[in-house]
């Protein structure tokens, strides 16, 4: 199949870091989270024992834990292990895969900037720009935890955006996802493939995104690339994306196509990314260039390809500041996802905010968090059982599922569209609560549940 097809949809950002989160749940040691333990910096991507052995040192994974889970997961070397077993809370953050989701949303101001230009091409930079700086939080050495069936996470006050998300299967591990403000609309069904080869993975973004730009009705369609994550067990671990990401003007036939540069020796090349904007008759009209970690800039080009004579290359995006230290690796953007602050008034009790074992983690009690996350994934197997028992299936409240089946590079894709239920509720809570912020529920209060009676099993 042609991953070049303006006709095939890619789940961005959510199915890359979905794929990292449920490859999690396939060993006990985490994709996003033993990931990049060394820091930011690739010193050396093939790894070697003294990469193992100072990772040893800081206490993350030890090289016994290592070696025991190698032993574990022999077994399944050509398998996709999307979930298997479940993880420790030692190599978790404190926030989950839908608020990872919602993460995309920081430079939202550049599809506002899209929305609000009259150059078709350089709509599609913006557009570009604004897919490839979630690749930022990629780097993040934490895993964030799977969402429970049925778990959501809303997201306000943030460039008049508002977000919602929902998990909305557990098998395969599936999660949806809307967001709109007075320029644009996003919508994206979240699911991964995987095949693990020994010491590395392979990880495929089985998921389609939308975006829709207001102004003009213009609708973007993704393709991202493949990611694969080397040295899962021996050696230092570390992500890498290479290969092409395709984003399509389904309105009018223009798109952009940037490739990805693989990580070489000593780290030569790593987070490069180039390539051209081009029209419905795929001529290149803009060339694009930077590094997914830190900008990009574009500058207008002649047919071959080549800057045009008086133009200059010029930045349309760059990463924000971050904390110095931050424990987690957090943006400032990042710490505000798991505040209130962003919270809407009266908060699902579904919000992965409310989790217990994400609170307990982030005031850092690990022994809480972990005893809470086996609870939770307890009851949510006892749920299960419970509707089996009654002949019911888990219905999604936010999304629903459809008849449509959208192919992509990695196969075929079930589709979850936004059935403008939550916009419809939140318009009532706005409406009844007077202005009134109410958001300061206890974490205990987390309830994703469909079925209530599980307190006696």
């Amino acid at each position: 199949m042609d991953s070049t097809d303006p006709k095939q949809g890619g789940g961005f950002f959510a199915s890359i870091a979905t794929s990292l989160t449920n490859f999690g749940s396939a060993m006990t040691k985490s994709v996003n989270g033993i990931l990049g333990y060394e820091g930011l910096e690739v010193v050396n991507p093939e790894g070697g024992t003294e990469d193992a052995e100072e990772e040893a040192k800081r206490g993350r994974w030890k090289q016994e834990d290592r070696d025991g889970h190698w032993r574990m997961m022999q077994n399944h070397v050509g398998s996709d292990v999307t979930s298997l077993v479940t993880l420790p809370v030692l190599i978790f953050e404190p926030m989950s895969m839908l608020q990872k989701m919602a993460e995309l949303m920081e430079y939202s101001y550049l599809l506002d900037l899209a929305d609000e230009c009259e150059d078709p091409y350089m709509r599609l930079v913006y557009a570009t720009s604004w897919f490839i700086s979630v690749y930022y939080a990629l780097q993040r050495t934490w895993k964030p935890f799977n969402p429970i069936l049925g778990e959501t996470y809303e997201m306000v006050n943030h460039g008049g955006i508002t977000f919602i998300a929902e998990q909305v299967c557990h098998h395969p591990p599936m999660s949806a996802g809307h967001a709109e403000n007075e320029h644009f609309i996003y919508d994206i069904t979240s699911k991964v493939k995987t095949k693990f080869l020994g010491n590395s993975l392979d990880v495929y973004p089985l998921g389609r995104t939308r975006v829709t730009l207001k102004r003009d009705g213009v609708v973007l369609g993704l393709v991202p690339p493949p990611t694969k994550v080397n040295n899962l067990i021996f050696g230092r671990t570390w992500v890498d994306s290479p290969g092409e990401m395709i984003l399509t003007n389904f309105t009018t036939g223009d798109k952009v196509v940037l490739y990805f540069q693989p990580c070489g020796w000593f780290g030569a090349g790593r987070y490069e990314v180039d390539g051209y904007v081009y029209n419905a008759a795929e001529e290149p009209k803009i060339l694009m260039t930077g590094k997914w970690n830190e900008s990009m800039s574009f500058q207008p080009c002649d047919l071959e390809g080549e800057p045009l004579p008086g133009t200059e290359l010029k930045e349309v995006w760059r990463v924000a500041d971050a904390p110095e230290k931050d424990r987690f690796q957090y943006t400032h953007f990042a710490h505000k996802l798991n505040s209130f602050d962003t919270a809407p008034k009266k908060l699902l009790a579904s919000d992965s905010r409310l989790r217990p074992d994400r609170y307990a983690l982030e005031k850092g009690d690990l022994s809480q968090a972990g005893f809470e996350k086996s609870k939770l994934e307890e009851r949510q197997r006892s749920e299960k059982r419970n509707r089996e028992a009654n002949g019911h299936q888990f219905t999604p409240r936010w999304f629903d599922f459809t008849n449509e089946v959208t192919p992509t590079p990695w196969g075929d894709l079930e589709v979850y569209s936004y059935n403008g239920k939550y916009t419809e509720h939140r318009a009532a809570v706005d409406d009844s609560s007077d202005g009134v912020q109410e958001t300061n529920i206890t974490p205990t209060e987390f309830n994703p549940w469909q079925y209530e009676n599980l307190a006696s099993e």
